[in-house]
């Protein structure tokens, strides 16, 4: 099914999570995730479903000044 994360589309398998959606963009911490513009807490993403066409946001942290 496809998903779309961080504006680009990628296949995943059927039931995957959002951690598997992560593991794809190899994202480490600190960052915040949203699907379909809802934020994700880290505690709910392996047992967050994706479902066909969802769009995910991976937001890191800038810093500096």
């Amino acid at each position: 099914m496809k998903i779309t994360l961080n504006q680009i589309t990628h296949e995943v398998q059927p039931g995957a999570t959002l951690t598997d959606a992560l593991t794809l963009l190899q994202a480490r911490p600190p960052f915040a995730v949203a699907v379909n513009l809802q934020f994700v807490p880290n505690t709910r993403y392996a047992q967050t479903p994706l479902r066909p066409d969802d769009n995910i946001e991976v937001i890191f942290p800038v810093t500096g000044g």
